[in-house]
C-alpha cells in the first residue's frame, strides 16, 4: 500500500467508473484524467495533509495498481471510517482483506484510533462479510445527508477485537 498521487489518474477514471463502484459507493463524476487530479487533490491527498491518513493504493508486489484502502474522515460520521474498492479482477483473492487488515492495525497503532467506522450499502453482501470478518458489528441504518440512500453503520472498537 502507498499513497495516491497524481501519476495514479488513468487507474482512478478506470475504478471509479466500474459499474459496482458506482452501483455499491457512487457516481464521483470523475471521467476523465483531469477529472481524476481534481479527485486525488481534493480527497485522498488533502486527507493526509489534514488527518494523517487517506485512501491509498493498493498494488500487487511488482505489479499493478487492484484498488484503494484506507481511512477516511466525513463531515456526517463522529470518527474515521474504512473505506475499500478493487478492481472486479482482483475480488475474491484475499487483497481486500489483506490491506483492511493494514488499515485496521495502522489505526490503532499509529493513530491511537480506539472506535473506527465503516459504511457500507445494504445490499453489498461480501463488503458487509468483509467487514464481520475484520470484527466490525452492524450498528445501525442511516443516510449521509439528507437526499443520501440507506447506508448501514459497522463499528469496530479496539477493546473487542
Amino acid at each position: 500500500m502507498r499513497g495516491l498521487t497524481l501519476e495514479d489518474a488513468p487507474f482512478i477514471v478506470t475504478l471509479l467508473n466500474d459499474p459496482a463502484f458506482i452501483r455499491n459507493i457512487g457516481d464521483r463524476g470523475v471521467r476523465t484524467e483531469d477529472d481524476a487530479h481534481e479527485y486525488l487533490q481534493a480527497g485522498p491527498q488533502a486527507s493526509y495533509a489534514r488527518h494523517g491518513f487517506g485512501l491509498c493504493a493498493v498494488d500487487l508486489a511488482g505489479g499493478p495498481t487492484i484498488g484503494i484502502c484506507g481511512l477516511l474522515q466525513r463531515d456526517e460520521l463522529p470518527g474515521p471510517d474504512i473505506g475499500f474498492a478493487f478492481l472486479p479482477q482482483y475480488w475474491s483473492h484475499g487483497y481486500a482483506y489483506e490491506s483492511a487488515t493494514a488499515v485496521v492495525v495502522d489505526a490503532r497503532a499509529r493513530l491511537g484510533l480506539e472506535t473506527l467506522l465503516a459504511i457500507v450499502s445494504p445490499g453489498n453482501a461480501p463488503s458487509i462479510r468483509l467487514l464481520e470478518r475484520l470484527g466490525f458489528l452492524f450498528e445501525r441504518t442511516m443516510r449521509l445527508g439528507a437526499e443520501g440512500p440507506d447506508i448501514s453503520l459497522f463499528a469496530s472498537h479496539a477493546g473487542e477485537l
